[in-house]
């Protein structure tokens, strides 16, 4: 036995040319240019805003680098300021203890006659 195809019913019988089930074929090609041309439109507004997004976007990105350059700069200045605070202070220690010790030497001394 040679094989067969089964068709299913819808294509067993075909419309005539120029129309599908029973509506002309230019009608069903309007109606899909149709709704392909709200889709279009739709991805277009999608498009639109995701730009504005994107825009707004940028400019918090711009405005947020700018602030780290401001902080940044600003704690360069805290540790320079602070470097200098501590060497002052160690400076000041050092010459402390040195007054203390030569008091403790003169105390230590024994008393001229």
């Amino acid at each position: 036995m040679a094989p067969t195809i089964a068709l299913p019913f819808w294509a067993q019988s075909k419309p005539p040319v120029g129309e599908i089930s029973g509506v002309p074929e230019a009608e069903v090609l309007r109606k899909r240019n149709e709704e392909l041309e709200k889709e279009l439109k739709k991805s277009v507004e999608r498009e639109e805003k995701m730009k504005e997004e994107l825009q707004k976007t940028w400019r918090r990105l711009k405005v947020a680098e700018e602030a780290e350059e401001r902080l940044c700069f600003q704690l360069g200045e805290f540790e320079a300021e602070a470097v200098d605070q501590a060497r002052a202070y160690r400076a000041r220690v050092i010459n402390l203890t040195e007054q203390l010790s030569a008091a403790q030497k003169l105390l230590q001394s024994p008393p001229a006659s």
